[in-house]
């Protein structure tokens, strides 16, 4: 789900939290477990890389990897029963964007011109989110990169799936150094993770991109509303 469309904290947030965990650590978790799955998607990926909105890669990826640090710090400093009644909303923010991220984009693009400051401060905002929680990160920084360059969302496999990976890579160096990371679960979700983010990029070259959107999205609408009534019900 990462390579193709992301959102694929969707489907471990919940597996995780099924098994007992709690909602911070289910997330600090997932997040570790998904990290070689975006890198191996990012290797694949790796030829298309090019500067977005005239920005250099390597300057995107730094400032990712500082929001994703701040990011992941407020999580940490974030109470667990605290989180339960905050994630729903994430969630929630997360399918919004993925159901219209992309026409809002085109819509915005028609109408404004936005230049490489702007793009700095989203990308802090996308790193920091994707440091604290990451559901739908790559959708909206899809968006983001297209209202910028109005380029396709094919075109920014690359870049996104980089930039995911490099949130993630922040969010895990500091989930792991203050222990949020319950290993006897995350080590067999790494081994799929892996996986996954190969095959997933070399299933992105060939997939129909309206099938890929549909099951993402009905995944992402479903455990959505099952965290609004685990939290609220």
């Amino acid at each position: 789900m990462n390579a193709l469309a992301g959102g694929g904290t969707f489907a471990t947030l919940p597996a995780l939290i099924a098994l007992g965990l709690p909602a911070n650590l289910a997330n600090a978790t997932s997040n570790v477990a998904l990290l070689p799955g975006a890198a191996a998607s990012a290797a694949e990926f790796r030829d298309e890389l090019s500067p977005v909105g005239g920005i250099p890669v390597k300057a995107l990826a730094a400032i990712t990897f500082a929001g994703g640090l701040v990011g992941s710090v407020l999580l940490v400093l974030t109470p667990s029963k605290a989180f339960d009644f905050i994630i729903p909303w994430l969630l929630l923010l997360g399918f919004v964007v993925m159901l219209f991220g992309r026409s809002a984009a085109a819509w915005l693009h028609a109408r404004v011109t936005i230049g490489w400051k702007t793009l700095v401060v989203a990308q802090s905002l996308l790193g920091i989110y994707g440091g604290y929680f990451g559901g739908g990160v790559g959708l909206m920084t899809t968006a983001t990169y297209g209202l910028l360059a109005a380029a396709d969302p094919r075109s920014l496999f690359s870049v996104r799936t980089l930039m995911l990976a490099v949130a993630n890579l922040a969010a895990a160096l500091v989930f792991i150094a203050v222990g949020l990371v319950v290993w006897a679960v995350c080590l067999p979700m790494l081994l799929g993770s892996i996986a996954g983010g190969w095959l997933g990029a070399k299933l992105g070259k060939r997939l129909s991109h309206r099938l890929v959107r549909f099951w993402t999205l009905l995944v992402t609408a479903a455990t959505t509303a099952v965290f609004f009534v685990r939290a609220y019900g």
